[in-house]
């Protein structure tokens, strides 16, 4: 099948959605598929305020509808609200071409912490991107639920994978850790004020904290907490053995859709602590026994982030490594294609 897939967010960034895609394009590529990636690596861009390392793509609609047209896909499929987002939906439109979209972030979320006003013009504006797709491809039940108050109900699962061969219990922990004090707990996303980081910096911890990642907020925390371990960016066998070396892994964001860093902390053998909010529930559970009710718990879920790191240093490491090598990149693939809508059966 010849795919074009819309993106405005692509490499060299690096986060969960630009890591979901690239691996699916790989896979469906592997498979026999064409994907035609509409990036904003093809145009010119700029950084987006106050996100530097998103570039937004600068181009016509002219441009992008030419791209398209002469790929002649058989699937359209847009993962972003961006501006190339709606540049391709505006073409689909159009021409009439079914597409799909995809539901990522939640960026009425970001929008109020970052503004402290109400989150509802976005989720009109998000409301109206995404109401003339065929499908809504969400991670989650709960998710789905959450658009289909929103009057968005046609959605489909598409769940997230690991790399079992990079994120593995045996990796090395860094060298670093070996000056820390025991217990080490180690955060891993982009460091911004959405991803509620200072609720892990501020919880009652015995050992020592370490945060991997880069962003806009991180000059400052590093300044506010000189007692925390900042490592910066990390990558391939570096970021598998951060998480790999620590004792427990920490995602205290109340605003993610999933949680890719979590499955990734548990495929690692690190046991994984987080609110009770979409992402940690969704993979943890309520009593961080997984969403299936595993015989012991992977992960702590509390209401008090200090609390559910204490459950998480308890948990078992090998029944928290069994548990993330269920996550299957081939499974997510098939619920990418199976949900893309073939316009020549239009």
């Amino acid at each position: 099948m010849r795919i074009t897939l819309v993106s405005d967010a692509w490499m060299p960034q690096v986060n969960g959605v630009v890591r979901t895609l690239s691996t699916v394009v790989d896979i469906a590529t592997a498979r026999g598929h064409r994907i035609q990636p509409i990036t904003p690596d093809r145009f010119f861009s700029v950084p987006m305020p106050s996100y530097p390392e998103i570039r937004l793509a600068l181009t016509t609609r002219r441009r992008v509808a030419r791209l398209i047209s002469q790929f002649d896909p058989e699937a359209v499929h847009i993962a972003t609200e961006g501006p190339l987002g709606w540049l391709a939906r505006s073409w689909c439109l159009i021409h009439k071409v079914p597409f799909t979209t995809s539901f990522h972030t939640r960026f009425p979320d970001y929008f109020t912490a970052r503004t402290g006003l109400s989150p509802a013009p976005v989720w009109r504006l998000m409301t109206r991107f995404h109401k003339p797709a065929q499908h809504i491809l969400v991670a989650t039940p709960r998710l789905a639920a959450e658009l289909a108050e929103h009057g968005l109900t046609q959605t489909r699962p598409w769940s997230r994978g690991v790399d079992l061969a990079l994120f593995r219990p045996d990796q090395a922990p860094p060298a670093d850790y070996a000056a820390l004090p025991r217990p080490i707990a180690v955060h891993v996303g982009r460091v911004a004020i959405e991803k509620n980081i200072e609720a892990f910096l501020a919880a009652d911890w015995p050992g020592s904290k370490v945060v991997v990642g880069d962003g806009p907020a991180l000059a400052d925390l590093r300044a506010r907490y000189s007692h925390v371990h900042f490592t910066g960016a990390l990558h391939g066998e570096a970021l598998a053995a951060a998480y790999a070396g620590a004792d427990i892994s920490v995602f205290p964001s109340k605003t993610d859709t999933f949680g890719l860093v979590i499955i990734e902390a548990l495929a690692c053998g690190t046991p994984v602590a987080g609110f009770p909010v979409p992402g940690p529930l969704d993979i943890l559970g309520a009593d961080g026994r997984g969403i299936e009710g595993g015989e012991v718990a992977v992960g702590g879920v509390d209401d008090d982030l200090a609390t559910a790191m204490m459950q998480a240093l308890a948990c078992d490491r090998s029944a928290a490594a069994a548990y993330g090598a269920l996550w299957s990149w081939d499974r997510a693939c098939d619920q990418f294609l199976s949900a893309l809508v073939d316009r020549r059966q239009g």
